[in-house]
This record gives structure tokens, sequence and C-alpha cells, in this order.
């Protein structure tokens, strides 16, 4: 009898930590590198008193962590509910970022700066874009850190990944620009039918692959980061592009026109 006791009494324990877990969905927590599986490459983590597991695809890429090693994980939520249920872990995560920006910048957690939107692709690059609700607050001046010690925090946490801070802008243009940085942009021609976000973005030739980035991951970045359809083009050929497209936008509105008369 006592043994049926021990089990409802593991069991509770079980829910318990659940519970609590669950209760920090969408934060970050602090784990302990316990062992890795070497055949599925996943990690077994402490956090508190439980262990959870950090599968491969939710870890950094190119990120060696080892018995011992402590990391920060963002607790998405539970996975498969109706079954088993347990706590899904994530390195990879975007937010992953945002809550270690809220970590690391007082600002941040005062209210005073914004964090409006990030784009992230985890162990390469993240782009966040920050804005102040304060005039006499510089929002990448705040996340950035007195030479640079803030950032580098988060960038050290993410195994060095790089990461840009955008100061954010409401028209859409100027953000667009911002957001393709370290590329200079000549223009953005913003499309003028309604309720599509997508933009044709003017660089200088000789900063067409900066602009692009490596495997496009800059402009994928951008656009993720800004909500828009990045169609990047070298400012020489950008006139003759342009008219082009300007053209074949008439004919297709002359075409549903004349669908109506048909």
């Amino acid at each position: 009898r006592l043994h049926t006791g021990n089990l409802g009494i593991k069991e509770a324990e079980k829910a318990q930590l659940f519970e609590d877990m669950q209760s920090k969905t969408q934060e970050i927590v602090t784990g302990v590198v316990l062992r890795q599986n070497a055949k599925s490459g996943a990690l077994v983590l402490q956090v508190g008193n439980n262990e959870f597991i950090l599968p491969k695809d939710e870890q950094i890429p190119g990120e060696v962590l080892k018995a011992g090693d402590i990391i920060q994980v963002y607790v998405v939520g539970i996975a498969n509910p109706d079954r088993k249920p347990s706590i899904k872990i994530s390195r990879t995560h975007r937010e992953l970022v945002k809550r270690l920006f809220e970590k690391e910048i007082p600002e941040i957690q005062d209210g005073t700066v914004e964090v409006k939107s990030i784009s992230r692709v985890a162990g390469v690059r993240s782009k966040i874009a920050v804005t102040s609700k304060d005039e006499n607050v510089d929002a990448v001046g705040a996340c950035i850190g007195p030479r640079k010690s803030r950032i580098s925090a988060i960038v050290d946490e993410l195994n060095g990944e790089k990461i840009d801070v955008i100061p954010y802008s409401d028209d859409p243009a100027e953000f667009i620009a911002r957001a393709l940085a370290p590329s200079d942009v000549v223009k953005v021609v913003l499309s003028d039918k309604e309720g599509v976000r997508e933009c044709k973005v003017v660089v200088p030739d000789n900063q067409l692959s900066l602009a692009i980035g490596n495997k496009g991951q800059n402009a994928k970045l951008a656009a993720g980061l800004t909500g828009y359809k990045i169609d990047i083009l070298a400012e020489s050929t950008a006139d003759e592009q342009l008219a082009k497209a300007a053209e074949e936008a008439v004919e297709t509105t002359d075409d549903s026109e004349q669908d109506l008369f048909e």
C-alpha cells in the first residue's frame, strides 16, 4: 500500500513541476546542461528541480554545449497537450532574443524603450527594431550600452549571433531603408496596390550583394522585420526595371477593366 502512496506523491510532484513550468510560458529560464543524447543530439537540461529536453532542432546551429554549461532557454509552451504533455523549450525562437533584451536593458524593462519587431536566423543574425517613448533616450544607444556592454552580453548568450539594432519608424519607406542596414539605400518604392505589402528598394550597385546578404539573409531579415516583401534593385538598372514594373501594373489594370466590359 505504501508503494501506491509513493506513486501518488511522485505524480503530484510531477504535476506541480509541470504547473510551475507552465506558468513560465513565453518567459526565459536558466538551465544547466546535464548530458546529450548521442543519437538524437537532444540535450537534457536541469531547470530548477526538473529535467527538460532541448531537441536538436531547437538548439542554435553551430553551438557546442557540454555538461555543466549554463544556458538560457525560451519556454514556448505545452507540446502535445492531448497526449502525454511536455514543455517545449527553444534556443532558436525569435522571442528568446526579445526576452534577453528585456532582461539586459533597464529601459525596456521600465517601458521607456519598446521592441517593435524582431526577425531572426538563429545562429547567424537577428534584427530588432526599437523605439523610445522619451525623446531624451536614444533607443538604439540604450540597447547597445556603454562600450557595447549590453549587446555584448546578449551576443555572448546567443553563441556570437550578430544582432542589428534598428531604429523603428512609422514611415514604412524609412523603416524598410533602415532595416536593410548595413547597406545604404537610394530609394524605396512602395507598391501602390491597396493592402499589398510589397516594395522595390534601389541600392548602389556596389552594395547590391551587401543589401541582399549571404544566402539572401539580410533581405529576408529586413522583410521579416518590416512585414514587407522586398525586391532589391541595383541603381544602374533600377529606372528601367521600375518603368517596366509600372507598365505591367498599368496593363493588368487595363485587363481587369476590359473584363468589366466583357
